[in-house]
């Protein structure tokens, strides 16, 4: 059974990231299965332990990661993020894609991890447009957004790495871009392993 890869989606906060994630999954529940991170901020109202991330102090995340259990991590506005190794081995081992929603240095870093891994960025229409999506959420403080709001350039800059980049205005075209990358992806495969399975030697 051909392993599946692992598609990272990226993009500053407030593209959208989690929206077309959840269509994507939504839409195609067999191209691909998502897996759940490790964070050390608190939930956010309606978010599910175990569902949206799986919520841990910063003596139980050291723990992990004394241990070897991430995959990545990332710092993020005072909070950190992990994605388990566990977690993606075992998605992939049952032939699915992995989606992965992380920030930019975390994609980077499961790309030097795992070098045939698909790395999309998230784009909004405009700055303009970021700007009030983050002002409008109501999820974080006057101060939580000025600090974003000075961070939108410099994550754009970590995203040197990403090979696909697709803007996020229509919800709908969005996600059928991504469907599109990830489909293509799927079709390539290594000339070795294609001329084993067909004659049966290398």
């Amino acid at each position: 059974m051909k392993r599946g890869k692992v598609i990272v989606i990226s993009g500053p906060s407030g593209v959208g990231k989690g929206t077309v994630c959840r269509e994507l999954m939504k839409r195609y529940p067999d191209l691909a299965a998502t897996t759940v991170s490790v964070t050390t901020r608190a939930p956010r109202p309606g978010e599910v332990e175990g569902v949206h991330y799986y919520y841990r102090t910063n003596e139980e995340f050291d723990k992990l990661l004394a241990e070897g259990k991430f995959l990545e991590t990332v710092d993020k506005f005072t909070h950190r993020y992990g994605t388990l190794l566990s977690e993606v081995e075992r998605v992939l081992s049952q032939g699915k894609n992995v989606i992965l929603e992380i920030e930019m240095i975390g994609g980077a870093n499961v790309k030097k991890a795992i070098p045939d891994a698909v790395l999309i960025y998230l784009l909004p229409p405009s700055l303009e447009t970021l700007l009030e999506r983050l002002n409008g959420r109501g999820s974080e403080t006057e101060e939580q957004i000025k600090l974003r709001n000075s961070q939108v350039e410099k994550e754009f800059d970590q995203a040197e790495p990403y090979e696909y980049f697709v803007v996020n205005d229509d919800l709908s075209v969005a996600v059928e871009n991504v469907k599109k990358i990830i489909d293509a992806e799927s079709l390539k495969d290594d000339f070795r392993n294609v001329k084993k399975n067909y004659f049966g030697r290398n």
